[in-house]
């Protein structure tokens, strides 16, 4: 099946064709390590990483590249504010970035690479660009000449004119042009520095990303990722720097995630709406962030709320309700197997297909989700909690298990220990409801009593009782169970 995708350079869906068959190369912008990353930060690791093992799933060897910018103006202050180093800083931050990443259960990254490994890449890129006259050095400060480079702007679709006429005066008069951005800063009081030809400094931000990407994965790629805010100025510096120094074409296919907003504004610290992705998986689970992003397109602004986050833990709950069930069949001893069911068999391949054309059309999860949530219905039909396991349980079990399993490793979604999640789920509700559990055992022990002297009337009462509660009971041959209504 041909995989599609929105290419932001042409503004249109397009055939993906590698640049080398079989093999993709992409790169992600990664995150500026001076503080603990909003949750706006952790959409394109969720998005790329869905992206990345789609591309792997129909067959591609795929080297993913996501950097971590560690010199930045940012870092250095947070660095003297503190008084230490800039490198304890980016250090600090890095380690807590791979804290929250395994709590989300993303898979590796091919490679991660740092801005303060790759000073000798940047400095001979810059050297270059110097040399063949796109750029130009100005008392320590090397600047790229856009009007050198007659396509700026294709990326972003601004127009040149118009961004000349709207810069507003720069400090530094000895620009050529005021939208010429720096490649090389040359050193300030209380910065770090590096030496190069132009003497000692530091690299601009857009020029780290071009050179990390050319030193990992060579000249041209196949993908390049990041938000939807990076588009300009950031990714239309990079093509510029880029195609000059090399004289190819940078990237083949742009994609970008767009923003997550709270309260349907874009989350911003003058705002005060800014929430840290410690602080939501902290207060949730990386499976509910997870499920959050990826129930909505990439490319559609994903507005986060309590009510979203409640429809999402209440998702969550259904899907690995299902898959609970089917591990009691699948632990279910002396059942012997059967042919499949020829319905349950016909609505699995027709889902498959309809799954594998939404992953193919430039990655349209939601109808991913449709189907997903078709054959959770479809499987619990077939089969009560507490009823006799027969063969064509099993059978279908064993399908199930093997769909979801299949389309949660696209997205690192519900691989989860069924039964240990859900105890998760409500353990996190109790907490946020405020719910006492002593109460509540007392409540059903008296609602076992009433039942066991047939008072239906005060067994009812009860269970009205706990639902007020937010507390939802169920009666099992095996007893009465409990849990938090979702």
């Amino acid at each position: 099946m041909e995989l599609n995708i929105y290419n932001t350079l042409t503004r249109k869906k397009e055939a993906f064709k590698p640049l080398t068959p079989g093999e993709v190369k992409l790169y992600v912008c990664g995150p500026t390590v001076y503080d603990f990353l909003h949750i706006g930060n952790y959409m394109g690791a969720i998005v790329f990483n869905m992206v990345r093992n789609w591309m792997e799933h129909i067959g591609y060897k795929v080297t993913f590249v996501y950097n971590f910018t560690d010199v930045d103006d940012k870092i250095i202050k947070r660095a003297n504010d503190e008084g230490v180093e800039p490198k304890d800083i980016s250090e600090r931050f890095i380690a807590e970035f791979k804290k929250d990443f395994d709590k989300l259960g993303l898979r590796p990254h091919t490679h991660n690479p740092r801005v303060t490994e790759h000073m000798d890449d940047i400095i001979d890129i810059v050297k270059s660009l110097v040399e063949n006259g796109t750029a130009y050095e100005v008392n320590g400060d090397v600047l790229f000449a856009i009007d050198k480079f007659e396509s700026y702007g294709k990326l972003s679709g601004k127009n040149l004119d118009e961004l000349q006429a709207g810069a507003r005066v720069e400090v530094n008069t000895d620009k050529k042009n005021p939208m010429d951005f720096a490649l090389w800063k040359s050193v300030k009081p209380g910065e770090p520095y590096w030496e190069s030809p132009w003497g000692n400094g530091r690299p601009g931000w857009h020029i780290e990303c071009s050179a990390m990407s050319k030193a990992i994965l060579g000249e041209q790629i196949d993908i390049h990722g990041g938000g939807k805010d990076l588009i300009f100025p950031h990714h239309e510096n990079e093509i510029a720097q880029s195609e000059a120094c090399c004289g190819k074409e940078y990237v083949k296919y742009w994609m970008h995630n767009n923003f997550i907003n709270f309260g349907s504004q874009k989350m911003s610290k003058s705002l005060g709406n800014v929430k840290t992705g410690r602080a939501f998986l902290e207060e949730y689970n990386g499976e509910i962030l997870k499920y959050m992003v990826l129930s909505t397109h990439y490319r559609t602004e994903n507005n986060f709320s309590d009510e979203k986050v409640s429809l999402a833990v209440s998702s969550l709950a259904r899907i690995y309700s299902s898959l609970a069930l089917k591990e009691d069949i699948l632990e279910t001893e002396g059942i012997a197997d059967s042919p499949l069911d020829p319905t349950f068999k016909k609505a699995l391949v027709e889902a498959e297909a309809k799954i594998d054309s939404a992953f193919s059309d430039d990655f349209s999860t939601p109808e991913v989700f449709a189907e997903i949530f078709g054959m959770v219905r479809l499987f619990n039909s077939s089969y009560k909690k507490g009823q006799k396991v027969k063969p064509k349980h099993l059978a279908q079990a064993k399908a199930f298990s093997e769909f979801m399993q299949k389309y949660g490793f696209v997205m690192s979604l519900f691989n989860e220990p069924a039964k240990e999640f859900l105890n998760t789920l409500d353990q996190m509700l109790i907490r946020q409801k405020n719910i006492d559990v002593t109460k509540v055992d007392e409540l059903i022990a008296s609602r076992i009593k009433a039942r066991e002297e047939k008072d239906w009337a005060k067994s009812d009462e009860i269970r009205d009782e706990l639902l007020a509660m937010g507390v939802e009971i169920h009666d099992t041959p095996e007893g009465t169970h409990w849990e938090v209504a979702k």
